[in-house]
Parts: C-alpha cells; structure tokens; sequence
C-alpha cells in the first residue's frame, strides 16, 4: 500500500506564489511518474503538471512558465513550485504517483488534495 501526503496549499493574492510538495510512503519498489492534477468547481480534474523518474517534464498549457515540477528521488517526494498565480489557479490540487512495490505490483496513488485559492 502506498500513501501519499500533500502540503503547502492556502490562499493567496494574484500574482503570489505558493509551493506544494507531496510525499511517497509505502511499499515503494520504484517511482515511474509523480504530477499533479488539480479540479476546480464544476470542472473535470485536469493535468498541472508531471515529471518522469528520469527528470523529463510536461505541463498545462494553462501554467508553462508560472509552475515548475521537481522532485528529490531520495526522498520520494514532488515538489510544484507555482508563481504568478491567477484566479483561474484556483483549486484542489492532488498528487497523483506510479510505480511498482516490493511485490512488483503497479499502483497509482492519489493524494488527499489540498486546497490553492487566488483572490484578493
């Protein structure tokens, strides 16, 4: 079983930054993607953002060069660093990661969420 922690959400005024991180635990064997997906109200989950275990990077159109993915492999943790946040940022934001156990089993997690408001 792998769980997943997140935290760094809260509200902030346009044009701040706030900066999520996300934490593996579990019967990790191997991480193959961690991103994260946010859902506003009365909209679909979308993809924000995702990053492979070997560091190549994908984004929402809707965030390319506000947001920045990154994640320590040490510490299974992802990290979205988001600057220059809009109203239409705001969210809950979940962290999604993939991989495999100790007992080769495939799994893809889902954080709790956490909650990102932008308004003044």
């Amino acid at each position: 079983q792998v769980q997943l922690v997140e935290s760094g959400g809260g509200l902030v005024q346009p044009g701040g930054s706030l900066r999520l991180s996300c934490v593996a635990s579990g019967s990790i064997f191997s991480i193959y993607a961690m991103g994260w997906y946010r859902q506003a109200p009365g909209k679909q989950r979308e993809l924000v953002a995702i990053i492979t275990s070997g560091g190549t990077t994908n984004y929402a159109d809707s965030v390319k060069g506000r947001f920045t993915i990154s994640r320590d492999n040490s510490k299974n943790t992802v990290y979205l660093q988001m600057n220059g946040l809009k109203p239409a940022d705001t969210a809950v934001y979940y962290c999604n990661v993939r991989g495999s156990t100790v007992d080769n089993i495939a799994f893809a997690s889902w954080g709790q969420g956490t909650q990102v408001t932008v308004s003044s």
